[in-house]
């Protein structure tokens, strides 16, 4: 197991690809941070839902001043896994219809999971999602988590735990842009993926 003194400066996880899974204490000091510097950490980790899942390629960070998220009016039934401990799983459906996935950082922060590049689990996906196109299965945050089979039973539960692992990555290249799919404080360039990957929701311009 990975501990904190494995991070670097910045926050990331040195040499860690193949270390295996984050868990206990690697896991709370990973996310126990800002959600910014979460946000662009996580791209590169790969993650599996019951051993079906990829590498992180695009994520976008909220925070409990951020009028486009769900913890700026404070706790309420839906989003009490915000509050909970760093590395924990808050799960909210959107449009009545698609599910969205996001990890906890310091209290009332999180970070979306927005696209995965999948490489395990693949035909299982195939058949959640009914299509065979790679980069259509997983690009965009209802997406995902249809091809995951991610839903509310699996909320509120830290990332150590089943059905989840996530394993951190080696630093990638990034770049950042205006978040999408919000009309509150849109603007600001807290959306990350990693550069010149085809498996993102929306294109960086």
């Amino acid at each position: 197991m990975l501990s904190a003194s494995a991070m670097t400066e910045s926050g990331m996880i040195s040499g860690a690809t193949g270390a295996g899974a984050l868990t206990g204490e690697s896991l709370r000091a990973f996310f126990e941070r800002d959600a910014i510097a979460v946000a662009r950490d996580l791209l590169g980790c790969h993650l599996t839902v019951d051993g079906a899942g990829g590498r992180i390629t695009e994520t976008e960070a909220y925070f409990p001043d951020d009028e486009a998220s769900h913890s700026f009016r404070g706790p309420t039934k839906r989003n009490g896994a915000m509050y909970g401990p760093p590395g924990n799983v808050y799960i909210y459906r959107i449009y009545g219809m698609y599910w969205c996935l996001n990890f906890v950082c310091h209290t009332g922060s999180a970070v979306l999971i927005r696209a995965i590049e999948p490489e395990t689990g693949i035909p299982l996906m195939m058949e959640r999602r009914g299509t065979d196109r790679l980069t259509a299965l997983c690009s965009g945050p209802g997406k995902l988590c249809q091809a995951l089979g991610i839903d509310i039973e699996i909320n509120d539960r830290l990332l150590d735990r089943a059905p989840y692992a996530l394993t951190p990555s080696v630093p990638v290249p990034i770049i950042s842009g205006k978040r999408i799919g919000i009309t509150k404080n849109a603007e600001v360039p807290w959306r990350f993926g990693i550069q010149g990957s085809r498996h993102l929701s929306k294109p960086f311009r």
